[in-house]
Order: structure tokens, then sequence, then C-alpha cells
């Protein structure tokens, strides 16, 4: 599963306007037309690599890169749950959390998670919808940070999956 089809299936299942991508992406850091929005909501006809993050763009498509995806997975949360305000002492965010194609899914699971306000319960039961069987446990070891000793690779199976509980959870 390419990062075009997880910004397709998430705006599917949200039910997001296009005018509102637009401002998702601009919340997130990238500024696109709405005709540019429009191309990276197709799917690609060429066999380009889905692993590369090298940008991809013709007169039909753009190649989302995992740093437009994850763009959109912050603006979508800053978009759903309004801005954050920094407080002194903090510490900075680290720039980015998607450092290879098998990190993407765990991002968009995490990141999701934080945009709906959902629970891990609320996890199982959107799995669950799709048909999928996972414990808390499981959850838990997918929400992880990569490196743990308990981290677990959210498979694109998985992904698809959670991605049609969604649907099927906000559209009926």
């Amino acid at each position: 599963m390419d990062n075009n089809d997880i910004v397709i299936r998430l705006r599917y299942a949200l039910d997001i306007k296009d005018q509102d991508m637009v401002e998702v992406f601009e919340l997130g850091g990238h500024d696109f037309t709405k005709g540019q929005v429009q191309k990276i909501l197709t799917k690609a006809d060429d066999d380009a690599d889905a692993e590369s993050d090298e940008e991809f763009e013709d007169e039909h498509h753009i190649k989302c890169t995992n740093s437009m995806l994850e763009s959109f997975l912050n603006g979508l949360i800053t978009f759903k749950r309004g801005p954050q305000e920094t407080k002194p002492g903090q510490p900075e965010k680290p720039n980015r959390m998607i450092k290879n194609y098998s990190s993407v899914n765990n991002v968009m699971l995490k990141k999701v998670k934080i945009a709906l306000k959902l629970t891990s319960e609320d996890i199982i039961d959107i799995l669950e919808e799709a048909g999928v069987k996972i414990t808390k446990g499981e959850v838990s070891a997918l929400l992880r940070k990569e490196g743990h000793k308990n981290y677990k690779v959210f498979g694109d199976q998985y992904a698809r999956n959670f991605l049609k509980g969604l649907t099927l959870k906000y559209r009926g």
C-alpha cells in the first residue's frame, strides 16, 4: 500500500472535502492547490518504486512522499483537534517520525489515533468491524516507538483493514 493510497482511504473514511484537504496539508506545512491535492488523490498508472521518497509528478498524478504523508497526518491532527500550544520547557518534537517505508503504517496508526482521540479499545473495535481480531497487547506493541524491544510492525494488510474499519465506523 503506497502513501497515495493511505491518503485516499483516509480522506474517504473521514469524508474530508477537497478544500479541507488543502487546509489539512497547509496545517501540516505543505502548501498545495486544490488541483495538486486532486492529483495526489489519484492512483498512479506507472510502476514507480513505492519505497522511494523522491517526488514524482506528471500531468495526472503526484506521488505522495513520506514527508508529504507525515505533513498530511500532522495537519489532520491540527485540523481535528486544533493547534497545540507549546508550554515553556517542553522539548521540541522530532522533525519526522517516518524514517523508512516499514514505519509508515505504524506512524499512520499513531497519528490517526491522536487525531480522532481513539483509545486502544476503539482501535480493537475498528479492526474487529473489518474482521480482524487483535488483543490490547498487540495494539500496544503497534503503538510503541520503533526500536523498542516489544515494537511490532503494522503490516499493509492490518493497515488496509484498519482503514476499512474506519470507513465502516464513520461512513456506515
